[in-house]
C-alpha cells in the first residue's frame, strides 16, 4: 500500500485537467496570501499569464468557488473569499466528524499495517519541523500530505472527494491555526497518538484523536482571527496626524 499510495499522490497532478491545473495554482496562491482575502481575480490577466483562453479560466473559478476559495459575483467577476469565523466553525466541525470517520475506517481495516511506515515517516518528519523556527509553512504542507495520504487509504471514493473539497476550505485556517510552536507541539502529539491507534487497531481512538486533533486547529484559528479583527478595529480607530 505505501508504494500504492506514493505513487497515486505523486500521479495526482499529471491527471489533471488544464482547468484543474489553472486552479490548483491560483488556490496556492491564495493559501499563501498573495491573493488576499476580498481581492478580485481578473480573468484577461490569468488567461494571458498562462497563455490560455479565458474559457479554461473561468472554469478553474467555477472549480475554485466550488472549494469555497473564490466567489463569483455578477458583473463583477471572481474575488477571493474573505475569512471568517462563521465559516471556521461551520467547515472544521463538519470535517471533525468526516475525519473521525476516515481514521475510524483505516483503524478497523485489516490491511492498516500496510499504511504505517508512510504515516510514521511523515509524523517523525512533523517532529522534526515542530522544533523548526519560523511560521511553520513546512509543517503545514506536512500535515496537508498526510491527510492526503490517509485519504488515499480509505476505501470509500466519496469520502475521499469530501475531503478533498474541505481540505481546500480548511487550509488557509490550518495555516493560522498552527501558526504558534506551541501548537504545532500540540499537533504532532495527536498526529503520534493517531498512528499507535492504527497500529493498535483501535479505530474509537483513531475517531477521537482524530476530531480532537480538528478542533484545536478550529479553536486556535479562531483565536488568531479574533486577534487580527481587534489588531485592525484599533488601527482603524487610531486618529490621522494631519500633514
Amino acid at each position: 500500500m505505501p508504494d500504492d499510495l506514493t505513487s497515486a499522490l505523486e500521479m495526482a497532478p499529471l491527471m489533471q485537467s488544464l482547468p484543474e491545473q489553472i486552479a490548483a495554482r491560483l488556490s496556492e496562491r491564495i493559501v499563501a496570501g498573495a491573493y488576499a482575502p476580498g481581492r478580485r481575480i481578473m480573468e484577461q490577466a490569468v488567461a494571458a499569464e498562462f497563455a490560455v483562453s479565458r474559457g479554461p479560466v473561468r472554469e478553474a473559478l467555477r472549480l475554485l468557488e466550488k472549494d469555497g476559495l473564490v466567489t463569483i459575483l455578477p458583473r463583477r467577476g471572481a474575488q477571493v473569499t474573505n475569512l471568517s469565523i462563521a465559516e471556521v466553525r461551520e467547515i472544521f466541525d463538519i470535517r471533525a466528524m468526516l475525519n473521525g470517520l476516515r481514521d475510524r475506517l483505516i483503524a478497523e481495516n485489516p490491511d492498516r499495517l500496510r499504511v504505517l511506515p508512510l504515516l510514521e515517516a511523515e509524523v517523525a518528519k512533523l517532529a522534526r519541523l515542530s522544533r523548526a523556527p519560523g511560521i511553520g509553512e513546512d509543517y503545514v504542507e506536512t500535515v496537508s500530505r498526510l491527510n492526503r495520504i490517509l485519504a488515499h487509504a480509505t476505501n470509500s471514493r466519496r469520502l475521499r472527494a469530501m475531503l478533498g473539497s474541505l481540505g481546500l476550505q480548511t487550509l488557509r485556517y490550518s495555516q493560522l491555526g498552527l501558526s504558534t510552536p506551541q501548537r504545532r507541539k500540540q499537533s504532532v502529539q495527536h498526529w503520534q497518538k493517531l498512528v499507535k491507534a492504527i497500529r493498535d487497531g483501535d479505530g474509537a481512538a483513531a475517531e477521537r484523536i482524530a476530531r480532537q486533533r480538528v478542533q484545536d486547529s478550529r479553536d486556535a484559528a479562531i483565536e488568531q482571527l479574533q486577534r487580527l479583527a481587534t489588531a485592525t478595529a484599533a488601527t482603524e480607530k487610531k486618529p490621522r496626524r494631519a500633514a
